[in-house]
């Protein structure tokens, strides 16, 4: 069998960020994100920020899996139907049309799916969902979900809800996940739920039940991929259902 393409979104800089070409409009996107997708045994292909149905349409018929990625920036809150209540930088306005677009496309067609941080959050809103806008500001808990140390650490711990895909993929209740993010998933989307928990009950993952491969993260494993069987296994789980999608449409 020929390996599965997963189509990978990238950040952007429309010409306002320093960290990312400056003045000059710059696609980013971590090695680390195409180095855990190759070693899975898939081939990863960075999407363009396109930005109609059609388009996502067709980009969605030539992959096998996709992968959100995650972000420096946050989704816009009066896409999922709030006002912005605290300070806290925007993700682009051409990313956010195609993560959300291409989501729901995806979604439509059963594509294998893997959302990481951001990720995960744009799966929900897609869906449907809402965010905590700011964890710190909005929830009275003690854990830090964004902290200072590299993501190459962990932070806490999470449980794993029982008969989830992310306890198929774990094979454990309880693992070690690093952490760094200052938003999460408040209303979880009508056709997900939520299958992790932070100590503080923060979700930590949800997925699409009625869906042959749906599942956000809320952690980076693509910071832990090289030392962690189990954040490797993630990706090998995204893989392997490109795989089995490539059978459904022969």
């Amino acid at each position: 069998m020929k390996k599965p393409i997963i189509g990978v979104t990238p950040d952007y800089n429309a010409g306002d960020r320093t960290d990312m070409g400056g003045r000059e409009p710059t696609y980013f996107l971590r090695a680390r994100y195409l180095k855990a997708i190759e070693e899975a045994g898939g081939i990863p292909f960075m999407l363009p920020l396109l930005s109609n149905r059609v388009e996502w349409r067709q980009m969605v018929a030539h992959v096998h899996g996709l992968l959100l990625t995650g972000s420096g920036a946050d989704l816009a809150p009066e896409l999922y139907g709030e006002r912005q209540r605290h300070t806290f930088r925007c993700m682009s306005r051409e990313r956010a049309t195609l993560e959300l677009g291409i989501t729901n496309v995806a979604y439509q067609a059963d594509v294998p799916t893997l959302g990481i941080c951001g990720g995960m959050q744009s799966i929900n809103v897609a869906l449907g969902g809402t965010l905590y806008q700011d964890i710190h500001a909005q929830l009275n808990t003690p854990l830090e979900h964004l902290p200072t140390h590299s993501a190459t650490q962990t932070a806490h711990s999470i449980h794993i809800a029982p008969r989830s895909l992310l306890r198929r993929i774990a094979r454990t209740a309880c693992i070690e996940v690093n952490s760094s993010h200052h938003q999460s998933v408040k209303k979880v989307a009508p056709t997900l739920i939520q299958t992790a928990v932070a100590p503080d009950g923060v979700i930590e993952a949800i997925e699409a039940p009625d869906r042959l491969f749906v599942l956000g993260v809320q952690w980076h494993p693509e910071f832990l991929h090289d030392q962690d069987p189990v954040q490797r296994r993630l990706f090998r789980a995204l893989v392997k259902a490109s795989e089995k999608f490539v059978l459904t449409r022969r």
